[in-house]
Order: structure tokens, then sequence, then C-alpha cells
């Protein structure tokens, strides 16, 4: 985006929409239609085995092929994804980390086949692992070489894709797992200093090239609906950055150390209740992002009001599409200097937020830096510590949330009048379509070309090298990216990050009710024989373990003992912890709509296990269809976002364990 000095009109930030699902073929057609509407940037989604580096055929993909974003397992897919989208003019954001290398491997490779310029390719890799061990659990490997991956990337960019972002620090997912702003600023920035450490301590990138790789940083950040502090920690982030840049590593050129970033509002905040009141949340969010011209987001996408019921449908997409479109091209917006130069208001709260930050990362740097800070579970601590501070307002209604905890009366909506058909729907003959189209991709192959280039990059990861190239040589040699990751489990090995469950307690109004049914879960307990113990498990591969995470806090606050292993676990492997635990209840938390595959897993497996008199509950997005199904299957109760009181839920579930004993 420019900025001009003269009095003409700026031009709009780059327009997205976060899209893709099924298939490369049915994602390309919904980028192409997209672009027809005047989207003039593509933001690719992926789905959840492509995020953690499985093919569609592994066990742990089981349900999750095409669910949350588009497959791509090979060069084919990518090739699919872009079939008459000219690359070379195309501005591609692709939200995928632990494999960032692997998926830019491919662009690139197919940009090649399009005889695109490598210097010519403009986009984004997300590629922030170290938010990914913090929130939303998409990491594969130790934070070391994931470092490792992210420094080669940063590297190899500079020299041959200039206009390419190798990495978008993520505050966004820090705000959802619960940051405050200034815990915000603060872990986004030390994750930069981090990634902006390694690739200075790699050598790869010359001391008077330094700068180009500082230019490259993007950041992607949330904003939620307190929009003038969010837009105040805009401008403080573009200060804090600026001030790094320039001290901690002598960026000369104001160009280089400006604040370049891209958003999404916050979609954790949409709600299930009451839905069309999304559509006003959006929008205000979008202001905090684009009302300041000093600290404007250069790329933006919206999510559709209907993401708390499950996926959207074009339609819905579209209308996130307009909202930016209006606002850019029908409002006079574009047409001011910044409004808020001078305002002795909005410095004040900008200078306190930056404050506030720079104690906070003074802090992590003490620790030996944000990556040290997340081993340790520092980081993971606070952050749900804060979010379940939020939760407790919340739920006593000091923080209203319209149609939620205040305003519940409402008419009937006729934008859910369809019932299942108000949402995307994916087709559940995808998942048998990918595993057979995998099998196919292997068997055409050259098989040598593929093992030699597994080889090479087996080689590679052994050494210091660049592993970039060596990743390109195996996509165009039809490896995938089960394969490719695999060899990089083999050399790195895999990693699984601190929960943050531990030492967080709920106060204030809250504990009265926290008090009663731990009452209940005693005299439960004394009934039953046991101690009441609970195992929350997360099957499949969502990451997001935000929600897992305060209804452990909450049933081990109320007086259950709490089994919480993490994210990422098959059936069997949970079946098998509830058996040996011996739990009296199984809580599974599924955000990825895989639970109509893995929830019936998880009760037939106990059932085989003879453990049939453990009930099992589910909480995620969950249209109301499939939560009859679940039931019908055996699924004790079903909690979706509208069930926010989590100490209801929990004498819910105390009711539940009483009747499986025959108390009720």
């Amino acid at each position: 985006m420019p900025y001009p000095t003269d009095r003409e009109r700026d031009r709009p930030w780059v327009i997205r929409t976060y899209a893709g699902h099924s298939s490369a073929k049915k994602s390309n057609a919904l980028y192409r239609r997209n672009l027809a509407k005047g989207q003039t940037g593509l933001s690719v989604a992926f789905d959840l085995p492509t995020q953690t580096g499985y093919d569609p055929d592994d066990e742990l993909a089981k349900g999750e092929v095409g669910k949350v974003g588009v497959p791509v397992s090979h060069i084919g897919d990518m090739r699919a994804l872009f079939d008459g989208i000219p690359m070379a003019e195309a501005n591609t954001s692709m939200t995928i980390n632990a494999p960032a290398m692997w998926l830019l491997a491919l662009y690139v490779a197919v940009a090649d086949e399009h005889g695109a310029d490598r210097g010519k390719l403009a986009g984004t890799t997300q590629n922030d692992i170290v938010k990914e061990y913090l929130s939303r659990g998409t990491y594969v490997f130790p934070p070391v070489p994931s470092m490792r991956l992210i420094s080669d990337m940063i590297a190899w960019s500079v020299r041959n894709t200039p206009r390419w972002n190798p990495i978008n620090i993520c505050s966004y997912h820090l705000q959802e797992a619960g940051a405050t702003p200034p815990q915000e600023l603060a872990y986004a920035l030390s994750t930069a200093i981090a990634v902006l450490d390694a690739v200075r301590d790699a050598g790869q990138v010359p001391q008077e090239r330094f700068g180009d790789v500082v230019g490259r940083i993007s950041f992607f950040v949330n904003a939620g609906l307190r929009f003038v502090e969010e837009m105040c920690k805009m401008r403080a982030l573009a200060r804090l950055w600026d001030e790094i840049t320039r001290e901690r590593y002598g960026v000369q050129d104001p160009k280089q150390r400006r604040l370049r970033y891209g958003v999404q509002v916050n979609s954790l905040g949409l709600t299930e209740a009451q839905p069309e009141n999304n559509v006003q949340r959006i929008v205000l969010e979008m202001l905090a992002v684009t009302l300041s011209r000093d600290a404007r987001a250069r790329a933006i996408q919206l999510p559709a009001w209907n993401e708390a019921l499950g996926l959207p449908r074009p339609w819905d997409q579209q209308w996130a599409l307009r909202m930016q479109q209006v606002l850019a091209f029908e409002t006079d917006l574009l047409e001011y200097e910044d409004l808020f130069e001078g305002s002795r208001v909005v410095e004040a709260k900008v200078a306190e937020l930056a404050g506030d930050a720079r104690a906070e990362i003074d802090r992590v740097q003490e620790m030996g830096g944000a990556v040290a800070a997340v081993e340790s579970g520092y980081i993971k601590g606070r952050l749900v510590s804060s979010l379940a501070e939020r939760r407790r307002r919340v739920e006593a209604g000091e923080d209203v949330v319209v149609g939620v905890n205040r305003f519940q009366s409402t008419e009937p909506s006729p934008l859910q009048a369809e019932g299942a058909a108000s949402i995307e729907t994916v087709d559940p003959a995808t998942e048998a379509a990918a595993i057979e189209a995998i099998r196919e991709w292997r068997a055409g192959r050259d098989q040598g070309a593929v093992e030699s280039a597994l080889a090479g990059l087996r080689d590679v990861a052994k050494t210091d090298a660049n592993l970039m190239d060596a990743s390109i040589a195996c996509a165009k040699a039809g490896v995938t990216t089960g394969e490719w990751a695999g060899v990089l489990r083999e050399v790195f090995g895999e990693f699984r990050a601190p929960t943050g469950v531990s030492a967080v307690a709920v106060g204030g109004s809250a504990a009265t009710e926290v008090a009663e049914v731990r009452e209940r879960v005693r005299a439960a307990s004394e009934t039953i024989g046991s101690r009441l113990r609970m195992l929350v498990g997360k099957p499949g591969l969502d990451g997001h373990s935000n929600g897992a995470e305060q209804v452990a806090v909450r049933a081990r606050d109320v007086g259950f003992e709490v089994v919480y292993q993490g994210i990422r676990l098959t059936p069997a492997q949970i079946v098998a912890a509830a058996v040996q635990e011996g739990v009296h209840v199984v809580g599974l938390s599924v955000l990825s709509g895989s639970h109509l595959e893995v929830v019936p897993a998880v009760v037939e497996g106990l059932r085989a296990a003879g453990a049939d008199d453990v009930p099992v509950v589910v909480g995620g997005i969950i249209p109301a269809e499939d939560a009859a199904v679940l039931k019908e299957r055996g699924v004790a109760a079903v909690f979706t976002p509208k069930d926010y009181q989590l100490t209801a839920m929990m004498d819910e579930i105390v009711t539940l364990v009483l009747a499986a004993h025959g108390h009720g």
C-alpha cells in the first residue's frame, strides 16, 4: 500500500477471504469465483493433516481430511489449486506453520512450471511456530529444529523470492489463547526477536543485507471488539517494532523498519447465540485496523457471520468480502491523513500499552528468550491464567456479551431458517476420494526419483546447510507431504508442548458456585467410593486447545482429578488412557468438524474395553443435527459455545456420572 504525500486517495489494503475445503479442485473453483468478485489476494486454508505433515491415509488423519481447509499432499494438488491463476501476479497468503517450508517448496515448484519469475512471487507463509506451541497446536518438531526451518526459509527467500514474506509473526492466536493486549504485543515481539536472532546467528545472510530480512518480516494480528484499545495496540506495535529493529539490529532504513501486518478479526469472539450480531461485531473490529492510517493493515480477511455454527458457505464469505469493499470504496476513510495524530487520549493509551509490553519483553529475554519461555511453560501458563480470568468475567456478567449473558430474548432468525443448510458441509466421500487419489499418485510416480530426493533431504537435514533447495527437489520428484515431514521427524524428533493447566484458580463471584459444585463432587466421590476422575481429550489433529484447557482447569477447581495429556491423540490412545486411569467420565473437545468420526470411535472403544459405564461428553462447534446423531450413538451430552457457564457444565457432568453408577 503506498503512502502518498499529496492529497490522492490511498489504495485499499489487500482484500482476502480465508478459504479452502474438500479438495484442490473445489478450492480452486472457489478462489476463482472470489477473485471475480473483487477479492485482491488469496488466503489458503489447509486441512489439518496438511498442517501437521500427514498424508490423507494416515491413521491420525481419519475424519480430518478436507474439513477445515484444502488437502495438499503433493505437487499435483498444488497444480490443481492454482490452475488458471497467474502465480506471478497473485498475492497468496498460506496459513501453514510446521511444514511451511514444504508448502512454499510446492508453490515455487508449480510457479517454475508456470514459467513465473521467482523474483515476482508475492505472498506470505505464516510460519510462526512459537505461537503453535502456545495456542494453535499444529507444531511437529521441537523448537530448535523448527527455528532452523524458519531461518532457512527466510535466508532463502531474501535471496530468491524478495517479494515474499517468509514469516508472519502471529499475535492473532495469542489473543484467542487469552493474551491481554500487552501480553499479545510482548509475546509476538519476543517471537520476532527469537526469529531475527536465529537468522543472524545462522550466518546465511551477510550483515549488510540484514535490513532486507527485517523488511520481509510481517505480522498477523487479531482485532477484538474493544476497537479503540485495539487501534492503540496497533500503534504501539508499530512503535515497538521500529525501536527493536533500530536499536537491537541497527537497521537504519525507515522503510525496512516499517510495521507490515495483515489481520483477521476475532473469530473466537463470534457467538453461536444470536449469530446475526456477529455482523456488527466483525465490522466494528475491522475499524480497529483501518481507522489509523499510520498503523493500518496491509491485508485484511474477515470471518463470516456464522463461523461459530460451522463452515461458512460461499454466500457467507461473499458478505464478509462486501464488508471490506464498502468500507474501502464507499466511505471517505482513505482520503485523510492519520485521524489520531496529536490526540492526547490515544497517545496516553499507546504509551501505556508499549510500556507494559516492554516490561514483559524484558522478563522473557531474562529467561533466555521466547523459545526458553515456551519450553519452561511460562508463557503458556500466563495465557491460560489470562483466559481463565476472561471467562470468569463473562460468566459473572462483568463483561457483557450481547445475546449470551445479557439481552438473550430474541425473535427467530431468518438467517438460520434453513437449519443444517445454513452452513457449508463437506461431502463425506471427500476423505475416501483423497485416500484413493494419494495411493494412485504414489503408484504412478518415479519411485527411484522419490527415494533419491528423500535421501538428499535426509542428508542435508543432518547438517546445518539450507533445506529449501532439497525441499524443492522433493516437490518436483513427487514426494508427498507425509513423506517430507516423515524424514524430518526421523532426524529432528517430535515434541509435545506444555499444557499450562496447572496453577490457575477461580476467584471472585464465581468462587461460591465453584464451592457448591465442589461439594457435589465430594459427595459423589463418597457415594461411588473413589475420587471422581475426568479425562479431557483432544482426538484427531485439532490443536485449538484453549477450550479443553479451560474445561480441565474448571474440572480441577471443582474437585475432579483431571487427566489431560494435551492434543493430537487417536481415539485408541484416549480409550487406553481412560481405562488405565480408571476415569469416571471422558470429555472430548473437537473444533475441526471431525466429531462424527472421532467421537463415536471413542464411545465404541470404551464399550469394547468393558468401560461402557464411563459417560462420554463432547464440546465444540457442533451443529444441532450432528449433536442428535452423537447422542444416538451413545454420547451422554453435547456442549457448544452457547454453554459458556463452565461451572454449570461441571454440575451436569456430576449428574451424568452418578446416573452411570445407578444413582440417578
